[in-house]
């Protein structure tokens, strides 16, 4: 055998190996889908879009993850969920959240079957309470109830963090937004890992809410009883599931461990292994202004 056919051998050698490789990582990596509600409220709340596309910039530095992001709604082409390992809707909720419209129920049962993740953020972790708020218990764990939650723009110290892959690198911290609190559970927050938590004050509870005003009395009586704004659920046969309340003013997602919290909490909804560190990216203030969805002063 002549030198220059056996440096050809081993050179298709070596070009297998690589395509075999990329294969491999390819068939490995993971896909996020971000559905982006369509616009709501003033400048600088409810940037579904904006903050989406924040997360998905934090997530590009994570290797063997992709990241789409679906903008204004639910994806007009369907078959994109055919593809992903994770879905988080940061959307508008109530009696038009997305998620609930037509057979969407049935098919995000299908996707929760297949093992893929299903996240919720700020206003998309409420639902009427019925079929709606059975169906969320079985993605997710847990929901906003119109007037048994409550959404209290206020500044939760959240303190002490559990040991879990979403808190990795995730200090203590504190924003003012409006954090929702007392979710509807499921019976004895089976399978729910709750992964921030703070006390709120009496003034808190005794309102007011953003809307209804309130107070409501069942609220009030729960003086000094820690609530849970953040949470992790594990679905039986190995999905998972996570909700967020916050997320309501778009300047917070400057905040480190505010982002951070998320970040984490996406890989692992895609059963991606979060870094020792959680996910590190920083956002600049042209980051924040940038892809902001053009609003009137006042959006009713």
């Amino acid at each position: 055998m002549n030198s220059r056919f056996l440096i050809a051998r081993i050179r298709a050698f070596w070009a297998v190996a690589l395509l075999c490789v990329a294969g491999q990582w390819v068939s490995q990596a993971k896909t996020i889908l971000l559905i982006a509600g369509k616009q709501s409220h003033g400048p600088g709340d409810h940037e579904f879009r904006a903050g989406s596309l924040l997360l998905e910039k934090g997530l590009a530095t994570v290797p063997g993850v992709h990241v789409l992001v679906a903008s204004n709604g639910w994806p007009a082409d369907e078959s994109i969920f055919d593809r992903v390992d994770a879905v988080l809707i940061y959307a508008d909720g109530g009696g038009g959240h997305p998620a609930i419209q037509g057979e969407r129920m049935k098919q995000m049962d299908a996707l929760a079957a297949r093992g893929v993740g299903l996240g919720f953020a700020h206003y998309g972790v409420e639902v009427p309470a019925g079929d709606p708020g059975a169906a969320m218990h079985r993605w997710v764990g847990g929901y906003y109830e119109h007037q048994f939650s409550v959404n209290p723009m206020w500044n939760p110290d959240f303190t002490t963090l559990p040991d879990h892959p979403v808190t990795r690198g995730v200090k203590p911290f504190h924003v003012n937004d409006e954090w929702y609190f007392n979710m509807r559970w499921v019976p004895g927050l089976k399978n729910v890992t709750p992964i921030l938590v703070a006390t709120p004050s009496d003034a808190v509870r005794k309102g007011p809410y953003v809307y209804p005003k309130g107070p409501y009395e069942h609220i009030v009586a729960a003086s000094g009883r820690p609530e849970t704004m953040m949470w992790v659920f594990e679905r039986p046969g190995g999905g998972r599931g996570m909700g967020f309340t916050g997320g309501h003013r778009h300047v917070n997602w400057g905040n480190e461990d505010f982002r951070k919290v998320v970040l984490n909490g996406l890989l692992w909804l895609a059963h991606v292994e979060v870094p020792s560190h959680g996910v590190e990216v920083s956002f600049s203030p042209e980051d924040l202004r940038r892809d902001l969805d053009p609003k009137p002063k006042k959006l009713l």
